[in-house]
């Protein structure tokens, strides 16, 4: 996926056009409530989930777990229990990249093409590569 060079004017104007992304925090029901809900939906058992990556790779694009960690349309906070929408704007089938492993099988790309793809600006991708790189360099130095 190649990005035509843009200038900077046209670049802000579409990062401003951009809808932000949403949280939503995690509400805390009553006994009552989780009984009713289970009533209401119950659980779909017959359903096989992917196990693996290469469980994965098979599954039909656009994917259908919005609740793995790996999909580009929800990021669950596993500490608050928020749930972040990515991409408020669209359906999850509407999404042309639903899976961040999809992303990084297809190769290299630039930070404006990361950017595009998970609905951050290109400095706050450059910031999160910075900080994955000191992760790394921090494990290497504890062996």
């Amino acid at each position: 996926m190649q990005i035509p060079e843009i200038s900077r004017k046209v670049r802000r104007r579409t990062r401003r056009s951009r809808p932000r992304s949403k949280t939503i925090a995690m509400k805390r029901m009553t006994r009552a409530e989780l009984r009713l809900g289970a009533e209401m939906y119950p659980p779909v058992l017959d359903i096989e989930r992917p196990k693996t990556r290469e469980d994965c790779k098979q599954e039909a694009r656009p994917c259908p777990w919005v609740a793995c960690k790996h999909h580009l349309y929800l990021d669950i906070n596993p500490e608050t229990g928020s749930i972040k929408i990515n991409f408020p704007d669209l359906e999850p089938w509407e999404m042309k990249h639903t899976c961040a492993l999809d992303v990084a099988d297809a190769g290299a790309l630039t930070l404006e093409e990361i950017g595009l793809i998970t609905n951050l600006t290109r400095e706050r991708i450059r910031q999160v590569e910075v900080r994955g790189l000191m992760k790394l360099k921090g494990l290497r130095e504890l062996r």
